[in-house]
């Protein structure tokens, strides 16, 4: 009688289509920090509106959301709805501090165009 052997299943891990810099990442989790209670992690999405149609948002969950998608950046959660998954890909976000200002940075390969102040974008 023969018997197949059970190779447990690798578990396959994806790459984010979005990417968080080291310095974003520590600056998410500084921020964390002072929250209380402690979230569970970052929300990152693309809403409607601005003077280009549309605008990025972030915010602290507490937990995911039935449609999100969950990816880990050095123990991070990052939670990001499946519609906002197709305008983030191939995006990098970065965290900037220069002496005129400091703040999240998107560089996002989808957009074609921003507004002037900078803040929403069309693709």
């Amino acid at each position: 009688m023969a018997t197949a052997s059970q190779v447990p299943a690798q578990e396959e891990v994806k790459k984010a289509p979005l990417n968080l810099t080291p310095q974003a990442v520590a600056k998410v989790r500084e921020i964390m920090a002072t929250q209380d209670p402690l979230p569970a992690g970052l929300r990152i999405g693309v809403v409607g509106g601005g003077c280009s149609g549309f605008q990025y948002s972030m915010a602290f969950e507490n937990q995911s959301g039935m449609m999100d998608k969950v990816f880990s950046f050095d123990d991070l959660k990052v939670f990001v709805d499946s519609t906002s998954l197709m305008y983030l890909n191939g995006c990098t976000v970065d965290y900037v501090e220069t002496l005129e200002a400091a703040g999240f940075k998107f560089e996002n390969p989808q957009v074609k165009s921003t507004c002037g102040c900078g803040s929403s974008f069309s693709v």
